[in-house]
C-alpha cells in the first residue's frame, strides 16, 4: 500500500501545478521518448521475443519507431491542449445573496489496469499530469521489460521537474498489485481496465473503488438496402482491417436481404487482405480482435437494430445508406457511445476527435461516455461566496 498512498500525497502537488508548468513537463516527456527510442525499442524487443509464434497480443505489443513517434507526438498534443483546471461550468447568484460556481477541478488518483499495449503507459501518464492528476499504472506482464523503461522514463521527467515521481507509479505486473489497486479504497479516487472483456468483467465485479468500463467492443456496420456498394466496401474494409486488433475494429458486418447476390462484391476488399468470413449465429456478439469477420444477412434495419441491441457491448455502430430518414433512426435507436451514418468505426479514437489521446473509450453513461480525453478526467465542485448571507 505505501505504493498507493505516496501517489496520493504526490496528486496534492500536481493538482497546485500551473498550467504552463504542466505543458512543460509533457514536453519533457516527448523530448525523453524520442531520445530514448532505441533503449525503449530494444526493451521491447525482448517483450515481443518471449510471446509464443502466433501470440494475438503481438500487434498491441510491438513497438516500432513510427509507434514510438506517434507517442512522443500524442505527448506534444496533449500538452497543447487548452487548460480545463478551474475551467467555470455554470455561475449564478441567488435571491438569498450567495453567489455560485462550478468549477473543474482534477479527480485526484487515476488508476489504470491494462494489458499489453505499452502506449497506453505514456497515454494515461500525460492525460493525468495535463489535469492534474497522479497516475497509478499496473500493466500486463507481456510488457513488462517496455512499461519498465517506460517507467523509468516518466519518473526521471518527474525528478527533473522537481515533482514527486510517485506522482506516475508504474506497480508490478501481477496479481497482487492488481488486487490491491481495486480495494484501495479511500487512496484511489477512479480505476480504468483497458483490455479484454474477461479483464473488464473480473475489474467490475471485484474491485471496491469506483470503475469506468472501457474497450471491449463489438462493432458492426449495417448496409442498408439502398448504400452506394462501392462506399459500403470501402466503410467495411477500413473498419475491419485498418488495425484489426483494437476495440473499434469491426466484427460483425449486417447486410440488407436485397443486397445478398451482392455480398460477395461488398466483401472483395476485405478478402483481399486475408479476412476469414464467419456466418454461424455462435460467432454473433463476438470480438474477434483478429482477421476474422462475422456476416449476416437480415430483413432489414428492424433486424439491424435488434441485432445491435441484443449483441452490441455500446462502443461503436455504423450504418451505410443514402436514406436520411435510416440514418436518423440509426442515429436514435442504436445505443452506443459512437454512432457512425456511412462512416467506418475505426475512427473512434481520441486524437481522431480532437482529444489529443485518450485514456480508453467508455462503454458505460455515468460521468463519461465514448473516448475519454481531459474533461473526462476531471470532476467538479462548488464555490459558494456571499456577503454574510444567512439561510432563513
Amino acid at each position: 500500500m505505501t505504493d498507493l498512498r505516496a501517489a496520493k500525497e504526490a496528486s496534492r502537488a500536481i493538482g497546485l501545478l500551473g498550467d504552463a508548468a504542466r505543458r512543460a513537463l509533457l514536453r519533457a516527456v516527448a523530448a525523453a521518448l524520442r531520445a530514448q527510442a532505441p533503449a525503449l525499442l530494444a526493451a521491447n524487443a525482448e517483450d515481443v521475443a518471449a510471446l509464443p509464434a502466433g501470440d494475438a497480443f503481438r500487434d498491441r505489443l510491438l513497438l516500432t519507431p513510427d509507434r514510438v513517434e506517434a507517442m512522443a507526438a500524442g505527448a506534444e498534443a496533449v500538452a497543447a491542449l487548452p487548460d480545463n483546471l478551474w475551467q467555470t461550468l455554470e455561475e449564478r447568484t441567488m435571491p438569498s445573496g450567495i453567489h455560485l460556481r462550478r468549477v473543474r477541478v482534477p479527480l485526484g488518483v487515476v488508476a489504470c489496469i491494462y494489458e499489453a499495449r505499452p502506449n497506453v503507459t505514456v497515454d494515461v501518464a500525460c492525460l493525468c499530469l495535463r489535469t492534474g492528476n497522479a497516475a497509478l499504472l499496473k500493466g500486463g506482464k507481456e510488457a513488462a521489460r517496455t512499461n519498465a523503461a517506460l517507467g523509468a522514463l516518466l519518473a526521471a521527467c518527474l525528478r527533473d521537474a522537481g515533482l514527486p515521481e510517485a506522482a506516475v507509479t508504474l506497480l508490478p505486473p501481477t496479481h497482487e498489485a492488481a488486487d490491491a489497486l481495486m480495494a484501495a479504497e479511500g487512496l484511489v479516487d477512479v480505476l480504468i481496465p483497458r483490455g479484454s472483456a474477461r479483464l473488464i468483467r473480473a475489474v467490475r465485479e471485484k474491485a471496491r473503488v469506483p470503475v469506468i468500463e472501457t474497450g471491449a467492443g463489438v462493432c458492426h456496420v449495417y448496409v442498408h438496402a439502398d448504400a452506394d456498394l462501392a462506399l459500403a466496401a470501402r466503410v467495411v474494409a477500413n473498419a475491419k482491417t485498418r488495425r484489426v486488433s483494437v476495440c473499434n475494429a469491426l466484427d460483425c458486418l449486417l447486410v440488407h436481404r436485397a443486397l445478398r447476390d451482392r455480398l460477395e462484391e461488398l466483401l472483395a476488399p476485405c478478402r483481399a487482405k486475408g479476412v476469414g468470413i464467419h456466418g454461424e449465429p455462435g460467432d454473433w456478439g463476438r470480438e474477434w480482435l483478429s482477421m476474422n469477420l462475422s456476416v449476416r444477412v437480415v430483413d432489414g434495419l428492424d433486424a439491424a437494430l435488434a441485432h445491435i441491441a441484443r449483441y452490441g457491448s455500446g462502443h461503436s455502430e455504423a450504418i451505410v445508406t443514402r436514406s436520411p430518414e435510416a440514418a436518423e433512426r440509426f442515429r436514435r435507436e442504436v445505443d452506443a457511445a459512437c454512432v457512425y451514418v456511412n462512416t467506418p468505426t475505426s475512427f473512434t479514437d481520441g486524437g481522431e476527435f480532437g482529444l489529443g489521446a485518450e485514456i480508453g473509450i467508455s462503454t458505460q453513461k455515468l460521468h463519461a461516455r465514448g473516448p475519454m480525453g481531459l474533461d473526462a478526467l476531471t470532476t467538479h465542485k462548488w464555490l459558494i461566496d456571499s456577503q454574510g448571507a444567512l439561510r432563513p
